[in-house]
């Protein structure tokens, strides 16, 4: 597992129960909100994941991009999906994308190794 893939999921779980330990009503609310969002419904996990991804890029919040990238890679969005993600936001959010879809192709490679090497 690369350095990145390991800081980014360490952290990521850290803060998270570090935040949920705080105990409040409404911030787990709206961790739960954002959890049964991505569950199958009409849409199914896979094609959430993928809207969730472009608009993270459109509103370039990297962390969001990395797991949402992950999340779609967990669930098979093969690499040609993911660059026609990469224009549906390219297109939506302008040439302001730019550098997060630069950081979320190296993200996408870094998950590709690690699924390489299991």
């Amino acid at each position: 597992m690369s350095e990145n893939l390991k800081e980014y999921r360490e952290y990521r779980q850290e803060m998270n129960d570090r935040i949920l330990e705080g105990n409040n009503k409404v911030i787990k609310r709206i961790f739960n909100v954002d959890t049964n969002t991505y569950m199958d419904g009409a849409l199914d996990s896979k094609t959430k994941e993928m809207l969730g991804l472009v608009a993270s890029m459109v509103l370039r919040c990297d962390d969001c991009i990395k797991y949402h990238i992950e999340q779609c890679h967990k669930l098979g969005v093969t690499k040609e999906q993911i660059f026609e993600i990469y224009s549906v936001a390219n297109v939506v959010g302008g040439t302001i994308v730019i550098p997060h879809m630069r950081r979320a192709v190296e993200f996408w490679d870094e998950l590709e190794k690690e699924k390489a090497n299991k």
